[in-house]
């Protein structure tokens, strides 16, 4: 990395954070923008250089060239943003496409800045002209955003931002359509605070009836649940893995390990997932017991249950054929039969085009 001091602010700072609500707040002045799905990303332009740092304060430049040079040629020299890197297609966002740019090798990732270009969509200002604003309000700040990337292009971007709340939850609906991930809140006089979750974001959530198809253990040993394995079946009557769900106190996770042995008991046989046990699956690498790179040597081995148990569980929206995270347990569903658990349930989402979203090009609403 080039040296620190020649930033307006010496990297690495932690970025500022948000705090989950169940509506976006009415009472106050608020700046209202919308959530985007991607990588967390700081970007430092020193007189000579940038660095990309992450989320978790390690560089990203070497997996984004393309962003690199775009941030040479347009941003100038003593300014710190903060925003998200995105892949942005006719589909809405691709976060899947973006993990992929995670690849250790230079010419992957040479090859893949061609074929899967990013953006990045910049949402706040922490220095500009050299003179470091984390001490100036929002509302400044997201002015002073606007002036310095006013004649930005693709694939540069400042996200829109709105001070009418009615606006926000109109996106917050629509915006989901292209891949967006919800709503933030801003306080106007807010400052920058780097770690802290001072901002308030409202996500998307909702519940589906999941097939409970297998477990894995819990990191402290083999008497508490780590995770349940949940499935839905598709149209053709085929059962998908959908995602997991985890957050469970430690005296749940021991009582689920005592109620579900009994289901253990021959679970393997005609199990739809069967294949997966398999370390040799090849095709299955990312199942449930499959490694990649992006379980960084995880134990990721699972038990399969028999199929006969249904639990309800809250996520905020799918990534392809499976939830973008991991889902929250909400309870037991015996009412319900597992061959009931389809893809059908969900509540599907109206497209958007991303370029009506870039098109506002950040300009407030």
């Amino acid at each position: 990395m080039t040296d620190p001091a020649l930033f307006a602010i010496a990297p690495p700072v932690e970025p500022m954070l948000s705090a989950t609500a169940k509506a976006l707040p009415a009472d106050g002045n608020w700046i209202y923008e919308p959530k985007w799905d991607g990588f967390r990303a700081l970007v430092f332009r020193s007189p000579a250089d940038v660095f990309i740092q992450s989320r978790d304060l390690r560089p990203l430049d070497r997996y984004f060239p393309e962003l690199h040079e775009a941030f040479l040629s347009q941003l100038p020299a003593g300014c710190v943003l903060d925003g998200e890197i995105v892949i942005a297609t006719p589909h809405g966002l691709d976060f899947v496409a973006l993990q992929l740019r995670l690849h250790p090798a230079a010419s992957r990732v040479a090859m893949l800045a061609k074929t899967s270009p990013a953006a990045f969509v910049a949402f706040d200002l922490l220095a500009a002209g050299g003179r470091d604003l984390r001490e100036t309000p929002q509302a400044e700040r997201r002015h002073r955003l606007e002036g310095l990337l006013r004649d930005a292009a693709s694939p540069i971007y400042v996200t829109p931002a709105t001070r009418d709340r009615a606006t926000a939850l109109t996106w917050l609906r629509e915006f989901e359509g292209a891949g967006l991930d919800g709503v933030v809140a801003k306080a106007e006089d807010g400052i920058y605070r780097p770690g802290k979750r001072t901002m308030i974001k409202v996500k998307h959530v909702r519940t589906a009836d999941c097939v409970v198809a297998g477990f894995r253990w819990h990191k402290s040993g083999r008497d508490a649940i780590g995770s349940l394995l949940l499935g839905l079946y598709d149209g053709q009557g085929t059962l998908h893995h959908v995602g997991v769900t985890s957050a469970f106190p430690m005296a749940t996770r021991r009582e689920l390990a005592r109620e579900l042995t009994p289901l253990r008991r021959n679970a393997l046989e005609g199990h739809p997932w069967r294949d997966w046990a398999d370390p040799d699956a090849g095709e299955f690498a990312r199942m449930p017991g499959g490694q990649s790179r992006w379980s960084a040597g995880k134990d990721l081995s699972w038990e399969p249950l028999r199929i006969e148990r249904v639990c309800e569980a809250k996520y905020d929206h799918l990534q392809g054929r499976r939830f973008r995270h991991a889902a929250l347990f909400v309870r037991w569903r015996p009412d319900k039969r597992p061959p009931d658990c389809r893809y059908d349930q969900l509540e599907t989402t109206i497209p958007y085009e991303l370029q009506r979203v870039f098109g506002q090009h950040g300009r407030e609403a």
